[in-house]
């Protein structure tokens, strides 16, 4: 499989991330009272819903999360 540029490095990871993260938030607010196949089938459209609608967000909000991060935090000298 090729990889990509390391220059999608930063934008790889929040992808990733948001995945994970929509995918326990799912999780949790997914209801116990299914059975398995009910719930499988209701947590994956929840969780796709989620993250499709995250991922734009997360793309926008990178660079300004670094930049905050470097406000905040001090550089090596």
């Amino acid at each position: 499989m090729p990889k990509l540029h390391r220059r999608f490095r930063q934008r790889t990871s929040a992808v990733i991330q948001s995945a994970i993260t929509c995918a326990i938030a799912t999780a949790i607010a997914s209801p116990t009272s299914l059975s398995a196949s009910q719930l499988l089938s209701y947590g994956l459209k929840a969780w796709l819903v989620a993250w499709m609608t995250i991922v734009p967000f997360v793309l926008l909000a990178t660079p300004l999360i670094r930049r905050l991060t470097s406000f905040v935090v001090q550089e090596d000298p």
